[in-house]
């Protein structure tokens, strides 16, 4: 495809996945599906904790906890990504991340570990049209036998969804 026939969300994609090859993702998994985000966005990883239950909040916002002294929303990934319900184990981690001025946290299965992909690894996303917003999609990562979801965790934390977890959690 040349460059003049990929539509703006294709240069998109081909730009951040020319610009992530060569970093490192953590992978986690939810569910049977394996995800990779940018390892400089994790702040630390955490088992899953009792967290303060806000009113009115969506349903993937499992709640707050004060992170030595940062009130951190909790979101839980199974939910929000519509997966089946979660049940929290010893397995289960809250991977904390730091999204420019903001720490969130992310529920999720479990953390696998730190990859490097390299620009032949990363294919990009299928388009799915208007059925499916994937823009926060970098690309499917491919590694032997495994392919990874790679998300570009600050386009899926700085939804409007994450603006009403911001009021809610000031309030």
């Amino acid at each position: 495809m040349t460059l003049a026939a990929q539509t703006p969300t294709q240069m998109r994609r081909s730009a951040v996945q020319h610009e992530v090859a060569g970093h490192e993702f953590l992978t986690f998994t939810l569910g049977k599906e394996e995800y990779g985000i940018d390892i400089l966005k994790v702040q630390e990883l955490r088992g899953y904790d009792n967290v303060t239950q806000i009113a009115n909040a969506p349903d993937f916002l499992k709640g707050v906890v004060n992170l030595r002294g940062v009130i951190t929303p909790i979101i839980d990934m199974r939910i929000k990504f519509k997966l089946d319900a979660s049940s929290y184990d010893q397995f289960t981690v809250v991977v904390i991340l730091h999204l420019g001025q903001r720490t969130v946290g992310m529920v999720v299965d479990g953390v696998s570990d730190v990859i490097t992909l390299s620009s032949q690894q990363i294919k990009p996303a299928p388009e799915m049209g208007t059925v499916l917003n994937t823009d926060y999609l970098i690309g499917l990562g491919t590694l032997d036998d495994r392919m990874l979801i790679l998300l570009d965790i600050d386009k899926l934390m700085s939804s409007d969804e994450i603006g009403l977890i911001d009021k809610l959690a000031a309030s």
